[in-house]
């Protein structure tokens, strides 16, 4: 990419992203003029980012705490033009040699959409996206009532300019609202491709955080920004697709390969929890009523259940029916997420995995009478069910999932030692 036509484009300083094992997205920045020369050298990131929590301690896995350098090289194919001069660019981590680095969670998903494609399949995906937007004064961005037009007049400046800003990054917007808590806002993007779908993610994210500076609010996609809110989601959306028909549903049901992909999702609900909630928050978000789906069970329609099956509208079906997995939020690397999805989803597929009855109630009404299991209830716990399953862990690779679970087990550690009420503050604004 010439350097004159991002100076077209209004680009002076490209940020190349990546997202670590903690989920916090890291970046190096690089003039424009140099996007040429660090597409092919890329620029030194350290092996160490395999094990940064999300805290910024370093946990011990990989041996890597001081040695080693990777390469961070920007895919400038999926660079956006963003505002202010600035331009975004999702990066892949390679060796030093050239080849892809083992703990890359961009090459991961590659890796697990490559054998959607064996299988002759295609997936579309899109994080649904909850945060907490505050006044440089401390007052939420909102006072509620919920939904509600209006709060949605109390916002409107800022909504207005965090649109214009996910417009300017590439990011095509379906819905955005202030949701339920006051001060929570919620953006609903475009389905895509999985690493698409994952690209949307941060820059959807990066597009709303630019816009603290213009207008003195500023947004948390924390799991729970404070302990009297209900917190943040960011929820995974998928379809399956072969040759170019959803075959998900049939309408109100899934179908028998739904079915079975479901299946495989479901009954590795617990350690995919490991990597969609990876602060240790999320623990105190998921709790029954709260919508986020605290038992191992699937519905059709039902927000109390972690998967959830979504039929669509009668006018729109095949095409519209998909699945959600609620146990995600923004702390969740949305690579990893993804592409354990397709790993779990395809061995329920390649099996023909039977998917139980739905849960159409909430769910801890009746866990006892159909034997519901309760999702880990903390990141230690959660920590337990990754390294537990021999499908993940061969699907991203030993020295990775070991590597995610040392980095969730050093974070619990840490946040074990801190006073009560005190991991609201410090999470608050690192997502």
């Amino acid at each position: 990419m010439q350097a004159q036509e991002l100076q077209e484009r209004g680009i002076e300083l490209i940020a190349v992203s990546f997202v670590d094992n903690a989920g916090i997205v890291r970046a190096k920045t690089v003039p424009a003029a140099r996007a040429e020369a660090v597409s092919r050298q890329g620029v030194g990131a350290p092996f160490a980012f395999s094990i940064f929590q999300g805290n910024d301690g370093m946990a011990t896995a990989t041996g890597y705490e001081a040695t080693g350098d990777a390469r961070l090289i920007p895919d400038l194919d999926r660079l956006t033009a963003g505002v202010d001069g600035w331009g975004l660019a999702p990066g892949d981590l390679h060796e030093q040699d050239g080849g892809p680095w083992e703990f890359c969670t961009r090459t991961f998903l590659r890796r697990m959409t490559g054998r959607l494609a064996t299988a002759g399949l295609e997936m579309r995906m899109t994080y649904e996206l909850e945060w907490y937007a505050e006044r440089d004064d401390g007052r939420p961005a909102h006072s509620q009532p919920a939904y509600s037009l209006n709060a949605t007049a109390e916002a409107a400046p800022y909504l207005w300019e965090v649109a214009r800003r996910l417009a300017a990054y590439g990011v095509e917007v379906e819905q955005l609202h202030p949701e339920y808590s006051a001060g929570q806002m919620e953006v609903s993007v475009a389905a895509a491709d999985p690493l698409r779908a994952a690209d949307a993610s941060v820059a959807t994210r990066h597009a709303v955080h630019s816009a603290w500076g213009p207008t003195g609010i500023r947004p948390s996609f924390s799991p729970l920004p404070r302990p009297d809110g209900l917190g943040n989601g960011c929820h995974l959306h998928f379809s399956l697709w072969r040759d170019g028909v959803n075959i998900t549903g049939e309408g109100a049901s899934p179908s028998p390969d739904g079915a079975a992909f479901m299946a495989g999702v479901l009954r590795e609900l617990s350690a995919l929890t490991a990597l969609g909630c990876a602060c240790p928050l999320s623990y105190e978000r998921m709790l029954p009523n709260r919508w986020t789906g605290a038992y191992a069970c699937w519905g059709v329609e039902n927000r109390e259940a972690p998967l959830r099956y979504i039929p669509g509208t009668a006018s729109t079906r095949p095409g519209s029916a998909n699945a959600e997995l609620k146990a995600v939020d923004a702390s969740g690397n949305p690579y990893l997420v993804a592409g354990a999805v397709i790993a779990a989803g395809l061995a329920g597929l390649e099996e023909g995995a039977p998917l139980p009855e739905p849960v159409q109630i909430e769910p801890s009404r009746v866990a006892g009478e159909r034997g519901l299991v309760r999702l880990p209830d903390s990141l230690a716990a959660a920590a337990s069910a990754l390294e537990a399953s021999p499908l993940l862990r061969e699907a991203l690779g030993e020295r990775l999932h070991d590597a995610i679970v040392s980095v969730r087990r050093g974070e619990a550690t840490a946040a074990a030692q801190l006073a009560e009420g005190a991991l609201s503050e410090l999470y608050r604004w690192r997502y």
